[in-house]
Order: C-alpha cells, then structure tokens, then sequence
C-alpha cells in the first residue's frame, strides 16, 4: 500500500478543524478516505454488559478510559473505484435529542475533503443504525444526492426494520425509539433509491458487501481487493473491547450471541489474511491489523503515513 498516487484535494481546513477528521490510503488501485463523523459519548457497560463490572471497569482502567462514560470513534469510508464514489455508511446526523453533540460532522467534513454529495454514485450500508444513517436525514442532503443514487443494503437488514426486535439490546432509554423512527423514515425517505441483496454483492471493481447478520439480521461487512492489497470495513461487528474481550456484549448487538460468532470468525480471517482492518467505533482513523494472542485478538494500528 502507497499514499504516492492518492489524490489530496488542495481543500483547506476548516477553522473548527483543530485535529485531523480524514486519512487517506490506497488499496492497490482503489482510493479509500476514512471519515470521522466525530464520537459518541456512551456509557462504560455499554462495550460488555454481559461482562462482571469489576472485570470491565479494571479493562477501561487499564486503558486509561474512563469507567463511566466514553467517546466511540464514528467512522466512515469513502471508497473511489471503477469510476464510482462509494460512501460506505452515512454517520449521525442531527442529534436526535439523545445528547450526543460530540457527531453529526459528516457533511461538513466531506465538503472540507473535497467530496461533493452529488459526486457519490453509491452509498453501502453496513447496518440501518440511526448512527449509520443519519446524514441521509439531515434537512438538505437528500436535494444535494444524485437522484439515481443507489443505496445497497441487506434485504434481512430491511426487512428487520419493518418490526425491529429490542429484547436481547441493553441501550440507554431514549435509543430504541430513536432507532425506530430514524430507520423507518430513511425507509421511506429512500425506497425508490435502495438496491437489496440476499449474501453478497459486487458494489464495483474490488468492493464486495457481505452479509454477516449478528449486530443486526443484516448487519454487513465490506471487503476491498486490488491487486496484492486487501482492506475489511467491518462496521459494527468488531468494538475495541472486542480482541481481548470478543465474547463480551455490546450494548446495540440484537443477537449479542450470534455478534459474538461473528466477531469471532471475522478476527480469525483478519489475523490469518494479515489485510487491513477499519471499523465504525474504533479510535480514529482506525486503520490496522489483528493479531492472535493467546486465546484472544490484538489490535495493532498503523503507524501514520504522512
């Protein structure tokens, strides 16, 4: 992998942009551009509630994190390949009175990348989380899309929506419902735009969408591939607790048991491929590898290339 070919668009920073909220890399011949739409401050329990207390809180200790509350990364991609620019989730949007003011940057940080909502051609959704929607929402994007964009998703994941299961989650009140609305209306908002797919599609040269199911029914993974080089979007599938801790439950998972599978056997295929990984809610830009240690994972991020 070389950042030598990959286009930085000569776009100053904004003021507020005082830290980095992009990072450029390339996978062979495909452009990828990792986005911070900011953090999610959640609680602490919220990364393993199936986990003893003590245990989870000497885990957050020992990486110098709050026991309480934390910030989770919110990370998306934008994926340039076969002449299409693909946005690989679309991020928070207006905080949906659940005090979560710390994201809803994506539009703004896209423009400040030079990516111009009309340019993308094809948005991928890894799952319809309202923190993996939200733009799509905000008052004024939907007039900025093309209007044959085309959203490819799940059909499980959309199905699901329609009567969403809550009873194995273990969220802060308030969230259920605004996951509820925020999936039903994007639903409604977008349904001339959606592409479904049963297991698995080719998005575009390189860029392939698999259905894992576990976090959600149709919770997705995306897999890019050029040449000798290999990345793995994996969404919401792999948490920071998860390499040492990746039995552990996360609050959103619907099937927290089946999550777990999948985690499992995802982290497998990552430590034994040696690709790359980038996940939604990992500090950013999130990019690194996996190794195995002991009967667990390890995270190993990436040295910057500057």
């Amino acid at each position: 992998m070389s950042l030598e070919h990959t286009s930085h668009p000569a776009v100053a920073p904004a003021p507020d942009e005082l830290v980095p909220s992009r990072y450029a890399l390339r996978i062979g011949e495909i452009d990828v551009m990792v986005v911070s739409d900011g953090v999610l401050t959640l609680p602490g329990k919220m990364l393993g509630h199936n986990a003893d207390q003590a245990v989870r809180e000497a885990w957050l200790d020992y990486n110098f994190l709050p026991t309480d509350t934390l910030d989770w990364g919110l990370n998306v991609v934008v994926v340039r390949s076969g002449g299409k620019t693909i946005l690989i989730d679309a991020g928070l949007g207006d905080d949906p009175n659940l005090n979560l003011p710390k994201a809803g940057q994506l539009a703004h940080r896209l423009k400040a990348a030079g990516i111009d909502l009309s340019s993308v051609t094809d948005v991928v959704l890894t799952h319809m989380h309202m923190d993996h929607i939200g733009m799509l929402l905000v008052d004024g994007v939907k007039e900025q899309l093309r209007p044959d964009l085309r959203i490819h998703v799940a059909d499980a994941e959309v199905k699901f929506w329609t009567h969403p299961d809550f009873t194995h989650v273990s969220m802060p009140q308030g969230f259920p419902d605004a996951l509820r609305a925020a999936a039903k209306r994007f639903a409604e908002d977008y349904r001339s735009n959606l592409r479904t797919f049963e297991e698995e599609y080719e998005v575009a040269p390189g860029v392939v969408v698999t259905r894992t199911g576990g976090h959600t029914p149709g919770h997705s993974v995306v897999r890019l591939a050029s040449g000798d080089d290999r990345l793995m979007f994996a969404g919401d599938a792999v948490f920071a607790v998860g390499f040492e801790h990746p039995d552990w439950f996360n609050g959103f998972e619907h099937d927290p048991e089946e999550a777990a599978r999948v985690r499992v056997r995802l982290l497998r295929e990552l430590a034994a491929s040696g690709e790359l990984l980038v996940a939604t809610h990992l500090p950013f830009p999130s990019i690194g590898h996996v190794a195995v240690e002991g009967d667990a994972f390890r995270w190993v991020p990436i040295f910057w290339d500057y």
